[in-house]
């Protein structure tokens, strides 16, 4: 025991205010210091926290985890903490919102592009882009501005009056075609042609998205030759792409297609916008509009936007054979072009002129028309088509006499080069009457299909 008189040492606790006299109690005090950490999330409290609360309460200030609910006596410490705390959920928000901001832009950057590929982008139409192509050529010298002029008034003189000027019209290539099969083909068994048919290759001012409205006019082209339309077709004129392009919002507006018209904003004219492109619950909405109601022709589609009691709706949804082929696809188009001409015959002919239009064509990214298919001795079919992008010049050279093996390679589509997903058709078989006209329309308000397979 110390002596009367004699100093005391005295021994501080290095986690709060205590001092005590004795060095074995102040090494119990630290120890319930550090058994009082032993806490449980959401408030429940283990070791000696209890006392501690009410010996020390007094000596130092508390501070509550805002995680676990403990009161700490740790001075200063659990305010750092919960300050880089803070900081860090700053940080998470600042990161979080230039993530969002990016990916605003990049989507508005995506959709930009989608608009442009599509020709909804507001770069002009037709008009547009023809009066551009000349531009550049005058910027080149490849064009004298005076011939610019001359042909700028040419091109509004023809917008004008609505009809296609017909210079990329190629006339003759179906009796071409049937001659050369009356000549060669040794190991072609049967050939079945479609009716007489005008070639119309892209131009300059549709080049890149015309292909639909292109085809659309082949198949004009056809139905003006057959006795069954010349009623509905009495000018005999085949209309300009902006013409076209009028005639189907003209069609929207009486009520056709309103699918495909909420599709386009009501609005073609002035655009690039492709038609007869391969979007589901939209394909061939526009070309059917034109036909039905600005033509009267009753037509058979991929999706059932024309329903009338004699149409067939038919779509190649998938593959049916080897290596994504559409051996199915050909043999619908054989049926529907020798049928009409096997009627009343016993043996056919090896090369048959048919009866039938030619046979509007599409799949994602692109369409073509039709013209016949020819069969070989082994069985093997293969489509003739005709590609609104060959170019015109080529066209023209199949003209000249003594058309080759070479030549034909253009035409002929075998089932390993037709491998796309998905292909529709669309073909004529009728004319409306005025009744029929509206039950077309109203037919087409609703989307039906009769798939293959």
């Amino acid at each position: 025991r110390p002596c009367v008189g004699q100093a005391v040492q005295k021994f501080s606790c290095p986690m709060c205010a205590l001092v005590c006299s004795d060095c074995f109690v102040l090494q119990e005090h630290v120890e319930l210091h550090l058994d009082a950490t032993q806490v449980k999330v959401k408030g429940t409290i283990y070791g000696t926290q209890s006392i501690l609360d009410s010996t020390y309460a007094a000596y130092t200030p508390r501070h509550t985890c805002s995680f676990c609910f403990f009161n700490c006596f740790l001075d200063g410490f659990l305010e750092d903490f919960e300050s880089d705390l803070q900081l860090a959920r700053q940080l998470q928000e600042e990161e979080d919102l230039r993530s969002r901001r990016q990916e605003a832009k990049r989507e508005a950057e995506d959709f930009k592009k989608l608009q442009g590929q599509y020709g909804l982008d507001g770069r002009g139409g037709y008009r547009r882009q023809l009066e551009t192509c000349m531009e550049r050529a005058v910027s080149r010298g490849h064009m004298a501005p005076l011939e610019f002029h001359r042909k700028k008034a040419e091109v509004m003189e023809c917008l004008a009056s609505g009809v296609d000027d017909g210079k990329s019209r190629t006339s003759g290539l179906m009796a071409a075609l049937y001659e050369y099969y009356l000549k060669n083909g040794q190991d072609i068994a049967n050939v079945w042609l479609s009716a007489e048919t005008d070639h119309y290759s892209s131009s300059e001012g549709d080049r890149g998205w015309g292909c639909g409205y292109r085809n659309f006019q082949m198949l004009l082209s056809s139905l003006q030759k057959m006795e069954l339309y010349r009623d509905c077709l009495t000018d005999g004129t085949v209309p300009s792409i902006p013409r076209v392009q009028a005639l189907i919002e003209e069609a929207w507006r009486e009520g056709a297609d309103p699918q495909g018209a909420s599709h386009f904003k009501h609005r073609l004219q002035g655009t690039r916008a492709w038609i007869g492109k391969a979007v589901r619950c939209f394909t061939a909405a526009p070309v059917v509009s034109v036909l039905c109601l600005s033509y009267c022709v009753e037509i058979v589609d991929c999706q059932g936007l024309c329903a009338v009691d004699r149409a067939r709706i038919v779509d190649f949804d998938q593959p049916t054979g080897p290596g994504s082929t559409h051996p199915k696809l050909f043999e619908w188009v054989k049926t529907y072009f020798s049928a009409s001409s096997s009627r009343g015959a016993r043996l056919p002919p090896r090369v048959a002129k048919s009866s039938q239009p030619p046979i509007y064509l599409q799949h994602q990214g692109h369409s073509r028309t039709i013209v016949g298919i020819e069969q070989k001795k082994n069985g093997t079919l293969c489509l003739l088509v005709f590609d609104p992008g060959c170019p015109l010049e080529d066209m023209r050279r199949l003209l000249t006499p003594g058309l080759g093996a070479s030549s034909v390679r253009l035409f002929r589509k075998f089932p390993s080069q037709l491998k796309h997903k998905q292909y529709q058709v669309v073909s004529a078989e009728g004319v409306l009457s005025p009744e029929e006209k509206q039950l077309q329309i109203e037919t087409s308000k609703t989307l039906r299909a009769e798939r293959i397979p």
